[in-house]
Order: structure tokens, then sequence, then C-alpha cells
């Protein structure tokens, strides 16, 4: 391995361990932690969690800044891997990525405001009211990221499926992951409401895991790797 490969493989892991954190702040601060703080279709419970339970509202708005940092170096570290193979689908790939880090962002910040609203000595009728209007800012700012969430699967997949530099299989995952993203988006927002529509998501999930996995452990292939298809 020559050094050159040797720098990209280290760039390929780094991306992979800010992934993984990703992954890992995500599954903990939105799956985990965050239907215990704001329940859904109950604004009193929500508030009254915002209130008296300030440690775990707290490390809840922690891991979202947790989600954007790794998002926003993943972001970064990816664009760094790639730009030498496929300059304009990294960047496009990045831009993506620090989009959906500034959506998120939005939610973070009405996480801060519901916090505070709800440790105040405002009449309970208006700390509902402004509650319940920063958990709809919290749910709209996960909607609408998802949006550049797929979009930044889609080039990272056709980077892996055109440079065969990881396996093809991997990429075709990817870009199936991201137009099912989009399409979730699209048809919750058009008030759909089949179950199914979740289930447009799972191969992102997938093929998530499996870019870690493969980034942690292989890195990138050479260019020359006669094994890369």
């Amino acid at each position: 391995m020559n050094d050159q490969q040797k720098d990209l493989v280290g760039t390929a892991r780094a991306a992979g361990i800010w992934y993984l954190a990703l992954a890992v702040s995500g599954v903990l601060g939105f799956l985990v932690l965050h239907p215990q703080v704001y329940v859904s279709g109950d604004i009193s419970q929500t508030a009254a969690n915002l209130s008296e339970h300030e440690t775990l509202t707290r490390l809840r708005l922690l891991l979202e800044f947790a989600i954007i940092l790794s998002q926003s170096l993943a972001a970064v570290y990816f664009f760094k891997l790639f730009k030498d193979i496929n300059h304009f689908a990294a960047w496009a790939l990045a831009a993506w990525g620090l989009m959906n880090a500034g959506a998120i962002m939005i939610s973070a910040i009405a996480m801060g405001g519901a916090i505070q609203v709800a440790n105040t000595t405002l009449p309970m009728s208006d700390k509902l009211i402004m509650i319940q209007l920063f958990d709809q800012f919290i749910k709209n700012a996960w909607g609408v990221g998802s949006l550049f969430f797929g979009l930044w699967l889609i080039p990272m997949g056709y980077i892996v499926v055109s440079s065969q530099r990881m396996p093809v299989w991997l990429g075709r995952t990817l870009i199936l992951g991201g137009v099912g993203y989009i399409a979730s988006a699209f048809l919750s927002y058009a008030g759909f409401k089949y179950s199914w529509i979740d289930l447009l998501t799972i191969p992102a999930s997938i093929g998530e895991f499996w870019m870690i996995g493969y980034l942690l452990v292989f890195g990138i292939r050479p260019q020359s790797d006669p094994f890369s298809r």
C-alpha cells in the first residue's frame, strides 16, 4: 500500500468514525430519549417533562448538538475522501450533508427555547402555547431535514457505484435509501398516512451501517483493485 492509499484509508476511517458518531447520537437522541421528553399528542405531559426532568431534557439537547457536529464532520471527511474521485458528486454530498445539519440546528434551537419557557414563571396557558410551537419546529426540522439526508445518500452511492472503490451493491443500496427518504418526506407532507411509508427508509439504514462498517474495517479500495466489482 503506497502512501497516497494509506492517507486515503485514514481519511475513510475518519469519515467512518464520524458517521458512526452520527448514527449513535441519532439513535440515542431521536429514537430513545426524544419520546421520553416530547410526548406526541400530549403537550401538557411534554411541558411537565421539560420542567421536572431537566437532566433528561438537557441530555436530549446535547445529543442534538452531537448529531449536528458529527453530521458536519462526516460531510467534510466524505468530501476529502471522494473529491479526487468525483469532485462534483463529492461537493453535492458535502453540501447536502451540511444542509441536513443546518435543519437539525433549527431543532436544537427550538429545544433550547422549549426548556427555557418550561422553566419560566409564565402562566401555564402561555407556556403550553409556546412549547407546542417549539415542538412543531422540532418535528418539522426533522421532517424537512430528511429531504437533505436523502439527498446526501444519493451522490454517496453514485460515487461508490461509478468508481467501484467499494462494493457496487453498497452504492446501489445507498441510492435506493436516499430516494426512499425523499419519497417518504414528500408523501408525509402531502398528507398520506399509510404505514408502509416508514418502510421506504429501511434501505437507507441498511446502506448506512454497511457504509460505516466498510469504512472502519476496509477504508477504500485502491483504484486498480481487480476485485472491485
